[in-house]
């Protein structure tokens, strides 16, 4: 092997950000992944074992001082070899196989050499067989979903921060917080690998007239004087439409009415919600002197007390 200070286009007096440098430079031009070089592997190889010399402050020392030749071996035969480059046994092609960086001969500390300089280079793709192509990144974006859309199904379109916009089908019954996962439209992947997964969480969007609790639906029903006295049949928004409901006579503001299965629909293991109408007893716009009349005479004559058992 050529002198590795020629093999990196040094001088002797180079310093240790120098040698580095000049490494990073050099095995990025002709690394076998990307390089269109001529004999990329074979320069690659030479750059990697001359960087293990002088990369490493006791090898270069001991280069220097002619304990080592430029493949790391000993001139002394009392000394141990280093191991790096072509491994034993490679066919006269010289297949490439990575580099063997010693450092110390802590395992850890030689791949963690390793990833600060090639990771660092070439994202990770270390050896000339390289790793798999990296994958693309997920990318996450929320929607908000209309309530009838969520109960009955249907689809939504969602701006991805791909820039892409897209109909995402909303299956019937899905639940606030659920995560629909939409295969290879998030970031495209690197060097040819597949795109990452854009995940889209499903939001209630807010509805003028139902809360939503759990899979139950909560809605206030406005009713007249006469019919929470009289009783009455009165019609009553769902989510499929509107159904009547009877009021029994004498009905008190704030009574809650429950129809089953009106509420959101079953999803998975999770049975239909129920609609809960909460009576709400409402006066006329106007001022009404005949009501007034009857009322004062209803308090003079049958007077209550609704409050009676608030006291402490």
């Amino acid at each position: 092997m050529r002198d590795p200070y020629e093999v990196l286009g040094l001088a002797k007096s180079a310093s240790a950000a120098e040698v580095k440098s000049a490494f990073r430079k050099l095995a990025k031009k002709f690394h076998p992944d990307q390089s269109k070089e001529s004999r990329a592997k074979e320069r690659f190889a030479e750059i990697g074992s001359a960087y293990e010399i002088l990369g490493d402050e006791k090898k270069r020392a001991a280069f220097d001082r002619g304990e080592i030749d430029a493949e790391g071996k000993p001139r002394a035969p009392q000394f141990e070899g280093f191991g790096f480059g072509r491994r034993p046994g490679a066919g006269a092609g010289g297949e490439f196989h990575g580099f063997n960086f010693d450092v110390g001969g802590d395992p850890a500390a030689r791949a963690g050499f390793e990833a600060d300089i090639l990771s660092e280079l070439f994202g990770g793709r270390m050896g000339g067989r390289g790793r798999a192509p990296n994958r693309g990144e997920d990318v996450a974006v929320s929607v908000n979903v209309p309530l009838a859309v969520a109960a009955g199904g249907g689809s939504a379109r969602v701006a991805l921060p791909t820039g892409k916009t897209l109909d995402v089908a909303i299956p019937a019954g899905v639940e606030d917080g659920k995560q629909i996962r939409l295969r290879g439209q998030g970031r495209p992947g690197a060097r040819n690998a597949a795109a990452g997964d854009a995940i889209v969480t499903i939001h209630y969007a807010p509805h003028p007239l139902f809360k939503v609790e759990g899979r139950d639906l909560k809605l206030d029903l406005p009713i007249t004087l006469y019919e929470a006295v009289l009783g009455a049949k009165v019609r009553t928004p769902t989510l499929s439409g509107e159904v009547e409901i009877a009021i029994p006579p004498g009905t008190s503001s704030g009574r809650v009415l429950r129809l089953r299965g009106k509420g959101l629909p079953a999803s998975g293991d999770a049975p239909a919600g129920d609609l809960l109408a909460t009576l709400r007893i409402a006066m006329p716009a106007q001022e009404d002197a005949d009501l007034a009349a009857l009322m004062r005479r209803w308090r003079d004559e049958k007077p209550y007390d609704p409050r009676a058992g608030l006291g402490a």
